[in-house]
This record gives C-alpha cells, structure tokens and sequence, in this order.
C-alpha cells in the first residue's frame, strides 16, 4: 500500500531527527479534534459576552454565527486542499502557499499572516495564562500576600522552557487532550454560572458609554475579538500532517471527521458563553467573562485554573510549527546540527520572546482584537478561499464561487476593521498603563 505522502526528501522534524518523509504521520483521527479544540477554544471565548456589549443582540449574534458557517466552510477547504495533488501532500501553511501562489509569492503571502497567528496566540496566551492563575491565587488565598500580574506572566513563561524541548506534535497530545477538556470544562462554568446568577441589578443593553470615535474603534476591536475565537485554521495542515494517509483512505477523511467534532465543542462552548454572558451583565461586562464572575468563589477559582491549564496546551500547539521552522532555519542558514542543542537555543529564545511580549503588553481585550484581525481573519476566513478559487477554479458565478467571493469580502472588511481598531486601542490603553506592574 502506498501512502498519499509528499515525495523523499531530506527533512528535519521537531525531534531533531533526520527523516526520508517529514512528519511522523500515525495520528488517529480524534487527535486532529482535540488538538483543533485546543487551537481554536481558548482566550478568544472569554471575550466574546464584551464583543457583544459593543455590537448588541443582532449584529453580535449575527456576526458569531456568520463567522462559524464561514469558517467552517474554510476549514473544509484546507482539508481538502491538504492532497489536492495526487502522491503530495501540503504538510504547512507555507507549502499550500508555495502550490497556489508560487514559489516566491505564496512564502510572502502565507508565513507572515501564519507566523502573526501562530505568534499572536502564544503572546495572548502568556497574558492569559499569567491573569487567570492570579485571579485562582486571589480566590483560593485571600491571606496571601498579592504579587503583580507581570510575575504570575513569568511563572507561567518559566512553565514553557521545560514544555517546550517536547520533540513533536504527537508528544503533546496528552496535553492537548488535557486542554480540550478543559475549555469545555470552563465554557461550561462560565455561562451556568452567569445563567445561575441571573441579569445584574439595572442591566443594560445599550451601547457602552463613550464618545462617537471610541465607540466606532471599540466595534472595529469587537470584530476582531470574534475572528480570534476562530483560529485553528493557522496549524490545520500541519496537524493534519500527522494523520496516515492511504488512495483507500485519505486524510483528509479523518480530519474532516476530527474538524466537525471541534466545531460541534466550539458551538457548545462559544453561543452560550457569548449570549448568556451578555445577558447577564449587559454594558459592564469585562474583557473576560471570568472578572465578571465573583460568586460562588470556589467555582470561579476552579475555571481561572482550568483556563490556565488550557492555555498551557494551546501555546504548545501554536508553538510547534514555529519551533519547526526556527530550527529548520537554523540548520540549513546556521549550520547547526539537530540535536538538544538546537533546540535548547530555538525554543529557549522563542518562549522567552514571547514571555518578553506579554509582560509589556497585557492588554487582554486589545491584543485579541488586534492580532484577530492582522493575522486571523486572513488565516481563517479569506486566504484559503482565495487558494481554493486558485486551485480549484469553480466555474464563475456558480454557488461555490460566490460563497468564496462572499467570504473573502468579510474577511476582508473584518481584518481592516479589527486592524485598525485594536492599534488603536492598544495606544489609547498604553498611555494609562504602568509598564512592567
């Protein structure tokens, strides 16, 4: 039996080991379900009752269900696109790129929209990581003496310079499994515990107050915060990579079964969140649902810990890919040699850079619309219509070719908007912050 897999060629995995055939490819196919929970379920929920206070019912509700159809469908698309070219298979973002664009285009086109992601998520993450293990130490210990949120960021960063010399994608899948359940786990929490607490006293619907401007970019920054809870898309390929893959049984089989369980956890957890949450604070919900929340206290401790746990995994599985294309850059421009070495230089510098990142900048809300929007909404929502009317060429003005024209005018208008609006807020916040407290 011949395997559906790109022809030999000299590479080096994430485990420092040269292979006739790239990744270790004997995942099964639930793999691909937790590993996309993980990468899509993670900071981005918690977020979504404050989008909603800036858009209200209709355009926030609409805009949430649009933005799953729509990514679901591109989901689908990458899937297939995956062995668009029989006996190859396009293990990177970067490699579909290469296919649709050209070799000197696609690498400019996909990695740096890809890295943004990949990056962008691991910078949130450490933000994320570092409040909610705070706020658990704030509720669990209220003796204890209070230590700055920038020190709960480093315990966390600490936390990744051991996870992140693990070789492969395969070897974090317990992690990743621990991670899926997790972000079911405190989705759950948090919207029975807002639907157990009822509407705050003198709830509103209306608009947040502020000026004219403001308002316009905290909706820009909303957008963004909507397509950041869609973010698997950046690593679909290459953990579809590790799926087996047979002329009998392609991969793309095992992946779609995998894509539509995440997407039915995602539903799950992202609607009631989203529209309970709202409902339950209204104008005065928080950038995290979870600050919102105070009672009961043992409750709330336990959600800020298993979001912890999760963003644990989901920094590795964003993490992965770049670690594999550091080190693969180093080998073939540095000369080094794969080994522990390397990926003690590799790893080290990345997690501490993204550590450095997050200590600076921990504006949770901002950064998600900011990087929802410069990196996300291309990933998600319109670079793999745009390869699929490229490859695919449907016939002009068929079903299929204007769902794919629809979705890359959204996604469009949604990462300029988001872009914009989250800069911004990002300067406005920075004036008032105090750094490194």
């Amino acid at each position: 039996m011949v395997s559906a897999s790109s022809p030999p060629s000299k590479e080096v995995n994430s485990d420092g080991k040269w292979t006739e055939n790239g990744p270790i490819r004997n995942a099964k196919w639930w793999y691909s379900t937790f590993h996309t929970v993980t990468a899509m379920i993670g900071a981005g929920v918690l977020s979504l009752p404050y989008a909603m206070a800036y858009l209200g019912w209709g355009p926030g509700t609409m805009l949430l269900l649009l933005s799953w159809c729509l990514t679901l469908n591109t989901m689908w698309q990458m899937i297939q696109l995956h062995e668009c070219v029989p006996g190859t298979r396009f293990d990177r973002y970067i490699d579909l790129g290469r296919h649709a664009f050209g070799p000197k285009l696609g690498p400019w086109i996909v990695l740096p929209q890809q890295l943004i992601v990949q990056v962008g998520c691991d910078i949130v993450y450490m933000v994320t990581g570092g409040q909610c293990l705070k706020k658990f130490m704030e509720i669990a210990c209220t003796n204890c003496t209070q230590i700055k949120q920038s020190y709960w960021i480093l315990i966390f960063g600490g936390l990744h310079f051991f996870l992140s010399q693990l070789p492969n994608f395969n070897s974090v899948a317990a992690v990743s499994l621990a991670a899926a359940i997790m972000s079911l786990c405190y989705s759950t929490i948090s919207w029975v515990a807002c639907l157990a607490r009822g509407p705050i006293e003198n709830v509103s619907y209306a608009y947040k107050k502020t000026t004219s401007t403001d308002l316009m970019f905290r909706v820009f920054n909303a957008f963004g915060e909507i397509s950041f809870a869609f973010a698997g898309h950046a690593v679909a390929l290459e953990i579809q990579a590790t799926i087996p893959s047979t002329p009998e049984k392609p991969s793309k089989v095992s992946m779609w079964k995998g894509a539509l369980g995440a997407y039915f956890v995602n539903a799950i957890c992202y609607f009631p969140v989203a529209l309970i949450g709202y409902w339950t604070f209204g104008q005065a919900v928080e950038d995290n649902i979870l600050k919102s929340l105070e009672k009961p206290a043992w409750l709330i401790a336990s959600a800020n810990l298993m979001v912890f746990v999760h963003v644990v995994g989901s920094y590795q599985v964003y993490a992965m890919p770049v670690f594999d294309l550091i080190e693969r850059m180093m080998i073939k421009r540095m000369n080094f040699q794969p080994g522990l070495t390397l990926r003690l230089v590799a790893r080290t510098s990345y997690v501490a850079f993204t550590l450095l990142a997050g200590v600076t900048f921990p504006f949770f809300g901002d950064l998600l619309g900011f990087f929802g929007g410069f990196g996300f909404a291309p990933t998600a929502y319109f670079l793999p219509s745009i390869m699929w009317l490229i490859i695919k060429k449907p016939r002009r003005f068929s079903i299929n070719w204007f769902i794919n024209w629809v979705g890359i005018f959204i996604g469009v208008s949604i990462m300029l908007a988001s872009t914009i609006g989250g800069f911004r807020n990002i300067i406005a916040d920075a004036s008032t912050y105090s750094f490194y407290t």
